[in-house]
């Protein structure tokens, strides 16, 4: 897939989608207030336009007739002659005849057959207002062909006989209604037509160049999330914090960096497991063969033997079973400490008592090599909250590492320092020290500190300590020069009441 290429999902055809209806929305919309608007500006053009009809209608019409007969009766003859005459010039108009109650005398429109039917009336506020405003203001009247229906108009008072009446006009009457309905209708859909395929034009290029550019840090996602996929690991959302999306984006640069961490732990377990497959195999191979020799001889010249030999052999045999054992139950106590079965159950205990307990233990190991073991105990040491026997497997630990790596005649300290709210236990040796390069090593699985040096076990001493002391929020660290000894020490927190 190319970077920038487009996008075919769900999201982009629904928000396409979305768009259309926009558009269509959008379009009739515009007709719809288009044609509100332009009927608005038509009606009201027109009521300016003849807003004096009704004015000219009695200044020229009533001026020697008066249609309003004496006996209070319409002038049906000057009246219908003069509504035939104004309705045949405009067609548009129906003109009628009100008291002053708004009560239609008269109109030509009207079936005045039945005198039993009820006259139409008209609201004469509106009729009030118009005469007011002297027909400049836009004023809807009733209509008397339609009740509830309103439309302009043009009105105008006169006095008969000493009572008001009106002339009133409607502009726009039944047979204009029907013609503008009908083009209405086809003015509506040539207009519809045409502003629509105008508007669905003009927005669908804005669509697509706004879509291109909101879409644009989602494609450059989508580009680094495919090349992930396809195995490029390496591959990360440029510029993640600047980017529209820039929650997900950074999401899954994280994601990707745990992803490339948690394959990187994996080969680095995989590197590991061959090198503990060959470390055991070599570290096992010497003890199994010397027992198994041993054991041939026994077995081939035991008639041969002094009693002499054969102790020192069972001796032998002995000594290389223990490092075998030793060599197993560190693998194994690793192994639970790895997979995390081993949990620290903290509790306060003194811990100078443990490490006078832990000196008298290795006071016979150091005195076969004749090294001075000594302990520096602070004054009021104060109690640590800790795992006793966790700690004490690690203080066994170090302190077995720096009596194999001493020399004969040398020396190891174990000292405490008192801190605000820890304890620190330093264990010193005087032995030939750790080069440089090997000290972020040391700690590793099956690492030790000396290749060259022979000594028991597989390397997974110092790793255990270390591990342990992770269970207690703590670690261990590492001071030393090559042939300056090593010091290691580490910090527990005090115990406060």
């Amino acid at each position: 897939m190319k970077k920038g290429s487009a996008i075919k999902t769900p999201f982009i055809r629904r928000l396409w989608m979305v768009l259309f209806l926009l558009i269509v929305l959008m379009g009739s919309s515009y007709v719809l207030i288009t044609l509100y608007f332009s009927e608005k500006y038509f009606e009201e053009a027109t009521q300016r336009l003849n807003s004096n009809v009704a004015s000219h209608v009695i200044e020229e019409k009533f001026t020697d007739q008066s249609p309003i007969l004496e006996d209070g009766t319409v002038n049906k003859a000057l009246f219908g002659d003069l509504m035939h005459d104004m309705m045949a010039v405009n067609r548009a108009i129906e003109v009628f005849l009100l008291d002053r109650s708004g009560a239609v005398l008269y109109s030509v429109v009207l079936d005045h057959s039945n005198p039993n039917q009820p006259s139409p009336s008209v609201d004469l506020g509106p009729v009030h207002q118009f005469i007011k405003e002297n027909g400049q203001r836009y004023i809807l009247g009733d209509d008397p062909r339609n009740p509830g229906i309103r439309k302009i108009f043009s009105a105008a008072e006169f006095q008969a006989h000493g009572d008001p009446y009106f002339i009133y006009i409607v502009l726009a009457g039944k047979e204009f209604e029907e013609i503008a309905g009908s083009l209405q209708t086809n003015y509506f859909l040539r207009l519809g037509a045409g502003s629509m395929l105008v508007t669905m034009i003009f927005v669908g290029l804005l669509a697509l160049i706004s879509i291109w550019f909101l879409t644009k840090n989602l494609r450059e996602i989508l580009y680094s999330v495919r090349r992930f996929s396809e195995g490029d690991i390496k591959a990360r959302v440029p510029n993640p914090d600047r980017s529209d999306l820039s929650e997900l984006a950074l999401s899954f640069n994280q994601m990707a960096d745990t992803i490339e961490n948690t394959m990187d732990e994996i080969k680095s377990v995989d590197r590991l497991r061959r090198e503990l497959i060959a470390n055991v195999s070599h570290d096992l191979r010497t003890p199994l063969a010397v027992i198994q020799g041993y054991l041939e001889t026994l077995q081939i010249k035991k008639d041969q033997l002094t009693p002499k030999e054969k102790e020192e052999y069972y001796h032998i045999i002995r000594d290389n079973s223990e490092r075998v054992s030793n060599m197993v139950g560190q693998l194994f106590e690793y192994s639970k400490l790895e997979a995390k079965q081993i949990e620290a159950i903290k509790e306060p205990f003194a811990l100078s008592d443990l490490l006078m307990e832990v000196q008298k233990k290795f006071q016979i190991l150091a005195s076969k090599k004749n090294i001075d073991l000594s302990l520096k105990l602070n004054n009021k040491v104060p109690l640590v909250f800790a795992d006793i026997s966790l700690v004490e497997r690690a203080l066994q630990n170090l302190v077995d590492n720096a009596i194999k790596f001493t020399p004969e005649h040398g020396k190891v300290a174990i000292e405490t320092k008192v801190n605000l709210d820890s304890v620190e236990v330093w264990i010193e040796d005087s032995g030939p020290g750790i080069p440089e390069q090997q000290l972020s090593e040391i700690f590793e699985r099956y690492k030790k500190a000396d290749s060259t040096q022979k000594s028991i076990g597989a390397g997974l001493g110092l790793a255990i300590a270390q591990k342990i002391m992770a269970l207690h929020n703590s670690t261990i660290e590492v001071i030393s020069k090559p042939n300056e000894g090593a010091a290691f020490h580490f910090q527990l927190p005090a115990y406060s009441v």
